[in-house]
């Protein structure tokens, strides 16, 4: 946390509820469980569950990561997705990661704007024993179907800061992405009853201090 930060220190929060109303970055997260001996690594909602279970229960392990455990299975392949040459032979493994390196090959194959989307990313983690081929012609079939909808891709709500960054900038196409950071970086201070930051007009008051 910053020295300007307004929010409460982490570990003074006592119990799950809340602990929730703050908005914590994931280095913030992962601090913090380690403090608490909490499985630290992960996605950053997951790493949330075990600290507001912790917290409630005092288990180290939250429901989620126990059931995972009793039915772990083994990871088979040791392909590298960071550094292992790519092409559209490349089969689809079940270590696959987004990596740079997978980044700079749809960039080469797709376009130099390419970015991951969640459900983009979703249908590679769905598609192992498929190959990079499969993955271009689903990536270029999912853009001009959203060309032809003329709909926005839809941001999954675990992702509060993207939506708020669409929001803020749909009710205010005047402004840019600096004013939503500054926005942002002050609403994110504050804590919410329902555990999500979400644009409201009254944030534009935030860039007048």
């Amino acid at each position: 946390m910053s020295k300007n930060d307004n929010r409460p220190d982490p570990l003074s929060i006592k119990d799950a509820t809340e602990f929730k109303r703050w908005y914590w970055r994931k280095e913030d997260l992962t601090l913090i469980a380690k403090h608490y001996g909490v499985k630290s690594t992960g996605a950053k909602f997951d790493i949330l569950d075990r600290i507001a279970h912790f917290l409630d229960t005092g288990e180290k392990y939250s429901p989620k990561d126990r059931a995972l455990k009793n039915n772990r299975t083994p990871q088979l392949s040791r392909f590298d997705w960071h550094c292992e040459v790519l092409d559209e032979n490349t089969i689809i493994t079940d270590s696959y990661k987004n990596t740079q390196n997978v980044r700079r090959f749809f960039k080469q194959h797709c376009g130099e704007s390419f970015k991951f989307n969640i459900a983009f990313m979703e249908w590679m983690k769905a598609n192992i024993g498929k190959t990079l081929l499969d993955a271009v012609e689903e990536h270029k079939k999912r853009e001009q179907l959203l060309k032809a909808s003329g709909k926005k891709t839809k941001i999954k709500p675990h992702n509060q800061y993207n939506q708020y960054c669409r929001d803020f900038l749909a009710d205010n196409p005047n402004l840019k992405m600096s004013h939503v950071r500054i926005a942002w970086a002050k609403k994110i201070e504050l804590p919410s009853e329902t555990g999500r930051h979400v644009y409201e007009k009254s944030d534009l008051e935030f860039l007048k201090n």
